[in-house]
């Protein structure tokens, strides 16, 4: 399944992407770089996130716009990109003002690839970041937006460091929630999941040995001592050692489905949180398992304010906002999966990660 569109199909949002995949290095940084006055916020759902600046996103807090945001491998290393995203936009005015001059709030969420390309510390960190969030702002509205083993989806793997992740993107027009015309909605993911899309699994088809299987959504397991490959249904506990966290795991997988969502629709601070937070159910959607303790699952959500609503009786802004975050939720699974479909396999003196599906 190919997704249509993308995220600068919401006028005014632009992506810029940096990689190296070469001397050690699989690794990359993508910056969103919205309009001026952009509103945002973020939900954190995973257990081990790597996030910089996500407090500023809440609602209660003074800032309500958001400059740029910085998805980013490298782990929590990697955030050290978010200082080059905010060099760039302070250069060319954009930021919270404040006595003396401006501070960009530049967001940021690392995905962990490290020695992924062979060299544990070949990560990202200023200079990528402002060279993505300068390509990023060289790029013209509506742009096409590179996909698959690109900015910061390039060290990001699948299936437990199995199959190739990637970035994706996607779009979705709405034309019934607001009387001044059509509200666009787009997402882009990075997928590094210790998931795979629904419809196939972790199996053993052997002791010791691990395979996917296309016949159905639970994880299967081949016993030990039968005299015949008798397959039995494993329950959670027997998931969880397939996937790497039971007592057969020599190491717990580090895993993040990093998520921007925008929409040209008016919304406020409090209404992008439910926004982030509706799609999240996109990213369950695609992927399973999803939100574990190992991963750093995050959604951070803008509105550029072109389009306004539908809010002329309560009624109608409630319809409005429910349509709107459930295309948020079907968008980011769109993404996500486009992400897997583009990636391509890689071969690096780390090892091999191939092509899902292929």
């Amino acid at each position: 399944m190919t997704a249509t569109g993308a995220i600068t199909d919401v006028a005014g949002i632009r992506v810029g992407h940096v990689q190296k995949s070469d001397d050690g290095w699989l690794s990359g940084v993508t910056v969103v770089l919205p309009p001026p006055g952009t509103v945002g916020s973020v939900d954190v759902r995973g257990g081990g996130p790597g996030t910089h600046e996500t407090d500023a996103l809440d609602p209660t807090t003074l800032s309500s716009t958001v400059d740029a945001v910085v998805l980013t491998g490298g782990s929590a290393f990697g955030l050290a990109a978010a200082h080059g995203a905010q060099r760039w936009c302070e250069e060319n005015g954009r930021g919270f003002a404040v006595p003396g001059g401006l501070v960009p709030i530049v967001p940021a969420a690392a995905i962990f690839d490290l020695g992924r390309g062979g060299d544990f510390t070949a990560r990202p960190g200023d200079a990528m970041g402002y060279a993505a969030t300068a390509a990023a702002g060289a790029e013209a509205n509506g742009h096409d937006v590179d996909r698959g083993n690109v900015g910061a989806g390039t060290g990001a793997a699948i299936g437990r460091g199995t199959y190739k992740g990637g970035v994706g993107t996607a779009s979705i027009t709405l034309n019934n929630i607001s009387k001044d015309g059509p509200i666009v909605v787009g997402a882009i993911a990075v997928v590094n999941a210790l998931g795979l899309p629904w419809g196939t699994s972790l199996q053993q088809t052997e002791p010791g040995s691990v395979r996917l299987s296309d016949e159905g959504a639970s994880t299967q397991r081949v016993d030990e001592g039968a005299s015949t490959q008798r397959v039995s249904a494993v329950g959670a506990e027997g998931e969880a050692e397939a996937a790497g966290y039971g007592p057969g795991a020599t190491a717990p997988p580090l895993n993040t489905t990093l998520v921007v969502v925008a929409t040209d629709a008016v919304l406020d601070k409090s209404e992008c949180k439910r926004t982030a937070s509706a799609a999240h159910a996109g990213l369950a959607r695609a992927l399973n398992p999803s939100h574990t303790l190992a991963d750093g699952d995050t959604v951070f959500a803008l509105a550029t304010g072109a389009v306004a609503l539908d809010r002329s009786t309560p009624a109608a802004r409630q319809i409005s906002l429910i349509t709107l975050q459930s295309a948020a939720a079907d968008v980011v699974r769109l993404a996500i999966l486009d992400g897997i479909e583009r990636a391509e396999p890689v071969t690096t003196p780390a090892g091999t990660l191939g092509a899902y599906g292929r």
